[in-house]
């Protein structure tokens, strides 16, 4: 089994501002005992800047990026010496990787197998890859995410079998204060989301919801738990956390590079009866369109937006933003007749990914 373990920056850190050693020991002692069952298990970690500021004694999250880079850059160093010096006390060799988000888009289908030679080396080599974005040349993690998206791309090139998401918060939170422990909807999750993140990090529930959502649509199951909870138990879906399983359709390696690595011109926001339509399997039709974002044209990638504005899927669109903006709210017939054409769906279902 392949696990990817998502760790954010402030579950590295205790109450009293120092660097949470015994809950380094208990993920190593958890990771070994899953090496031992014969898993492989990579740690995408967070926690360059917050090592940073912790070696300058700087105590609150700097306000600018550059400065957030250059403690990023400092960090870094002593984020990995953390995690060689715990791992190594449980016999295991870790390996640090850095990525940028760009090696996940079109056109750098060579730099992203490469990353993914690497990794599948260090797995035979026996090691614990540890990842992380490079913060002092990249921004995304610095700005959006706290590597909770990283963490799917990351599953999506390795083909996981699991990805778990370590928070603060333990899990989703419900309107009563508990954890919900297992989310059916997602659409419906999302109405719990308090706040967007803490400190040294800059992720939240909202991120890594979003990041969920990805991860299940592609097939691949996420357990959102906290620090005290035992990865060998998660590993089999047993959690004080929360579970979310992905979606039983399988989709064509075409649709999961869509949803993965195909970068949106635009998006195409619809009402909720297309979105239960898309969820039923079916095409995106005119009439179910409220407007269009950006300027794109026939055969681009678009994001397939709720009128909330949530993302519910991506994909190929038949016709340009201005000849959508045209037919929106329109019946097929109509939409033949305006634009000259045989085609009447905005988006087949045959080039369309849905979100759950």
């Amino acid at each position: 089994m392949r696990i990817v373990v998502k760790v954010g920056s402030n579950l590295l850190r205790t109450e009293r501002e120092d660097i949470d050693l015994r809950f380094l020991s208990k993920l190593a002692e958890e990771v070994k005992e899953l090496r031992e069952k014969g898993d492989e298990v990579l740690i995408v970690s967070s926690g360059a800047v917050l090592c940073g500021a912790k070696k300058l004694g700087v105590k609150e999250r700097p306000g600018d990026l550059t400065t957030r880079q250059a403690l990023a850059g400092i960090g870094q160093a002593y984020l990995m010496h953390l995690y060689d010096t715990v791992f190594s006390n449980y016999g295991l060799t870790v390996g640090q990787v850095l990525l940028t988000s760009d090696i996940f888009r079109k056109g750098n289908e060579d730099r992203l197998r490469n990353a993914q030679s690497t990794l599948e080396r260090m797995f035979e080599m026996g090691v614990v890859p540890i990842v992380n974005e490079n913060d002092t040349v990249a921004v995304s993690e610095l700005v959006f995410g706290d590597n909770d998206f990283l963490s799917v791309y990351v599953s999506y090139m390795l083909g996981a079998d699991l990805l778990v998401i370590l928070s603060t918060a333990g899990g989703l939170i419900n309107d009563k204060g508990r954890v919900v422990g297992e989310v059916r909807s997602l659409e419906e999750a999302f109405k719990f989301v308090r706040g967007t993140g803490s400190d040294f990090g800059s992720g939240g529930m909202r991120s890594k919801l979003e990041a969920t959502r990805l991860a299940v649509s592609i097939g691949v199951p996420v357990v959102i738990t906290g620090k005290e909870d035992n990865l060998v138990r998660v590993r089999e879906l047993k959690t004080t956390g929360t579970v979310f399983r992905p979606v039983k359709r399988r989709f064509r390696r075409k649709l999961k590079s869509m949803a993965m690595v195909e970068e949106p011109k635009g998006a195409v926001i619809i009402d909720e009866g297309a979105v239960r339509a898309l969820r039923e399997g079916r095409s995106l039709l005119p009439a179910g369109v409220l407007r269009v974002e950006g300027n794109f044209r026939a055969g681009d990638i678009v994001s397939v937006m709720n009128p909330e504005g949530i993302v519910v899927g991506k994909g190929k669109v038949n016709f340009s933003s201005e000849e959508i903006d045209k037919v929106k709210g329109q019946k097929g017939y109509k939409v033949k007749d305006i634009l000259s054409t045989t085609k009447e769906e905005v988006i087949h279902r045959d080039n369309l990914i849905v979100f759950q």
